[in-house]
């Protein structure tokens, strides 16, 4: 399995109010980690977009276009946005009482890894598809199917349940405490440039698929 940590050093976008039309780190614009956090969700949902509609269209020449979405996938909401919250977020909510176990930390930890195989089985497939392999193409379509109900029902989980606990154990101080973590994270593991990167692809994958 992928180290996530070294994922995450390949990309991050931070988006938030700008989600429909990014310009900058979200940082700026958000007051509280979760807010932050669900903001980077619209955009993610953005790209989850895209995939359906890749998924319901033959996989033949648009290969370029499934590559490109994943890569968004590996470093966006994985490498940056689900390890900012493994890292950072779940953590203080369990130093505030907040059970990892048998609770929604652990559910959302177990979907992460589960999301994380998906797109592994993605990758996998499209290398076959490129090697003219015929059932790999409805292969990538099933995985793209199933890693699109997870993701989406990941999403709301935790904007309908997990943040709303976090922001109940979690007070205003902190989360701006929290905030700062977030920055300094990817200050050191990803640089500067990295989140116009991945909201320009996210553009970029809006504009093929109109």
């Amino acid at each position: 399995m992928e180290n996530p940590i070294e994922m995450n050093k390949s990309g991050c976008a931070q988006a938030a109010h700008e989600a429909q039309a990014p310009s900058g780190c979200a940082h700026h614009h958000s007051e509280k980690a979760t807010e932050l956090l669900s903001d980077e969700h619209r955009v993610i949902e953005r790209v989850l977009a895209v995939v359906e509609k890749l998924a319901a269209a033959p996989v033949e020449g648009r290969l370029d276009s499934w590559k490109q979405a994943l890569d968004f996938i590996r470093h966006f909401a994985d490498g940056c946005h689900h390890l900012k919250e493994e890292k950072i977020l779940f953590p203080a909510m369990e130093a505030r009482g907040t059970p990892r176990d048998g609770g929604p930390i652990g559910m959302m930890l177990m979907e992460h890894e589960e999301g994380r195989s998906y797109v592994r089985s993605m990758l996998a497939a499209i290398a076959l598809v490129e090697t003219k392999n015929e059932a790999a193409k409805e292969v990538l379509i099933e995985y793209a199917k199933a890693y699109l109900r997870l993701l989406k029902d990941h999403i709301q989980k935790e904007d309908e349940i997990l943040f709303r606990i976090a922001d109940d154990v979690i007070s205003p101080d902190e989360q701006k405490q929290l905030l700062r973590s977030f920055e300094e994270h990817e200050a050191t593991e990803i640089g500067e440039g990295v989140h116009e990167k991945y909201l320009k692809i996210a553009e970029e994958l809006e504009a093929k698929t109109r």
